[in-house]
């Protein structure tokens, strides 16, 4: 058992320094390209920036209290830290899957053709990233406020019947507000990850039809070297995919370990994981897709 909860928490530890250096070094650039560089920002940089700090405190409050668990030090986390982890660990969750969604829905309106029905909004839309930020932290700091109750440290009593367990806390379901609040939060979930998979699939169909016309207007050698805003929409594309991917398997998971009448502790691990893939993996797609990322950094190492 011993060994078990060392090999995870090193597991845990990789996770989180993979993630906390790649979305930092993610957010630091975006910061000197729209702060020194200013004739190279865009409004969607800023909608990245956000997205990499809400993946750092993703990473880093859903993994610490695990790594301090697995290491025998789970006795320091007490009522008030085990509301406090789990408090901003939601919040910044929330927040990461808010900002993805607009993001997702903010390029489709950037590349749709100037005749849409959403050419209407593209002039606007900058001035909507700043209130679209601030909705976004008051709507769930609202929402997950009503959740801290509901969070006790975690003892050696196992658990029976509905509800859910963290290696340092446990909720169970008479703490929770209702069940129609957990509807509602399960509802704006879903919303949101339909909003991606609608915008994706329409960027999708934008850049076929821009494809065809490239090779109808011009020869393939030119028709096959994509532009900026497609390399950005390609980027896109692969981490909303990489976030339904995670967040659908981690849902299963969750739902199977609340509803499950015997907890299994050994599943948990899993889910653990699985919640972090997404904010560690989504840094090194962007830099991955991006040629002046690339540059930048090669330039400074």
């Amino acid at each position: 058992m011993i060994a078990r909860n060392t090999i995870l928490g090193f597991v845990l530890i990789s996770q989180i320094c993979v993630g906390f250096i790649g979305n930092s070094l993610l957010f630091v650039f975006y910061v000197y390209m729209y702060f020194i560089h200013s004739h190279l920002r865009k409004p969607i940089d800023l909608i990245f920036m956000h997205l990499t700090l809400g993946n750092i405190l993703t990473v880093v409050f859903s993994l610490t209290p695990h790594i301090m668990v697995y290491f025998g030090a789970g006795n320091a986390i007490n009522a008030v830290s085990c509301k406090a982890f789990l408090y901003i660990y939601r919040l910044s969750r929330a927040i990461s899957i808010c900002t993805t969604s607009f993001l997702s829905t903010f390029q489709a309106i950037t590349i749709s053709p100037r005749n849409s029905k959403w050419a209407w909004i593209k002039s606007r839309l900058s001035m909507c990233i700043f209130p679209s930020f601030l909705f976004f932290w008051i709507l769930n700091m609202l929402i997950y406020i009503h959740l801290i109750d509901a969070e006790v440290p975690r003892t050696n009593v196992t658990m029976v019947g509905a509800g859910y367990f963290k290696s340092y806390c446990r909720s169970e379901v008479r703490n929770i507000p209702s069940h129609s609040f957990v509807s509602f939060l399960l509802i704006k979930d879903i919303l949101l990850v339909i909003i991606m998979i609608c915008t994706s699939l329409y960027m999708v169909s934008v850049l076929r039809r821009h494809h065809k016309r490239a090779q109808h207007l011009h020869s393939p050698s030119l028709s096959a070297q994509p532009s900026p805003e497609n390399k950005a929409t390609h980027s896109i594309l692969v981490v909303v995919s990489c976030f339904v991917l995670f967040y659908g398997l981690n849902s299963l998971m969750t739902l199977y370990i609340f509803y499950a009448p015997q907890k299994n502790p050994n599943l948990y691990p899993i889910t653990v994981i699985l919640s972090s893939c997404y904010p560690t993996l989504c840094p090194f797609v962007l830099m991955k897709n991006s040629k002046i990322i690339s540059r930048f950094y090669s330039s400074i190492l």
